[in-house]
């Protein structure tokens, strides 16, 4: 059975977690906290000294985020049909990060002084996402979701979290988000305690 070490809280896990309920992977996932046990048995463990964790039922293992998120995408055909499919989802994984490369470093270094600068640049940030979903009328790459697709959601739904309301000037972004979240795949994640009780982020702060 595939195999995730990652921390009780949703950050850089919970795409993974929601593409693999979604998509009826059972996995098992390995708390690797709190600090002094990620320190002293899980970091010399790990390549780069990170986590998550991903360890396939062959033994195959990997960690970085958007490495094992794609990883996922190739094994079960969510990586699009063809080089130029592919291509876009790289893209658009791109983006996705750098949106949410500015909203953790709010979230840990700047939350106070950060929080109502970053939501102000939100619709900023979010319009071109609402220009590239527009004609798709689905999911990124139209009627069939991807690895991306996940991420992308995983990014909406905390950006709701922070600014209730953010995607209303969007009805291409929201009309997706609202589609994710519907998936029941994505709803049985959702309905478990393990989602409830999780925070956001490792600081408390969403």
């Amino acid at each position: 059975m595939p195999t995730l070490v990652y921390f009780p809280v949703r950050g850089r896990a919970e795409a993974m977690r929601t593409l693999l309920t979604d998509q009826n992977i059972t996995y098992e996932e390995v708390n690797a906290g709190p600090r002094e046990n990620w320190v002293e048995n899980w970091k010399p463990k790990m390549q780069f000294g990170q986590c998550p964790c991903y360890t396939d039922d062959d033994g195959f293992q990997l960690v970085q985020s958007n490495a094992i998120l794609a990883y996922l995408g190739r094994k079960y055909d969510l990586y699009g049909s063809d080089i130029k499919q592919a291509s876009i989802l790289d893209m658009m994984n791109s983006a996705v990060e750098d949106l949410r490369g500015a909203y953790v470093r709010m979230i840990y270094q700047n939350y106070e002084a950060g929080k109502e600068p970053f939501i102000k640049e939100l619709p900023e940030k979010l319009q071109p996402f609402e220009n590239l979903l527009k004609p798709t009328k689905g999911y990124i790459l139209g009627e069939k979701i991807s690895w991306v697709d996940y991420n992308l959601f995983d990014l909406l739904d905390i950006l709701v979290i922070l600014s209730p309301g953010c995607l209303d000037a969007f009805p291409a972004v929201k009309a997706f988000y609202e589609r994710v979240l519907a998936r029941p795949g994505v709803q049985k994640r959702r309905q478990t305690d393990h989602f409830k009780n999780m925070p956001v982020n490792g600081n408390g702060k969403q």
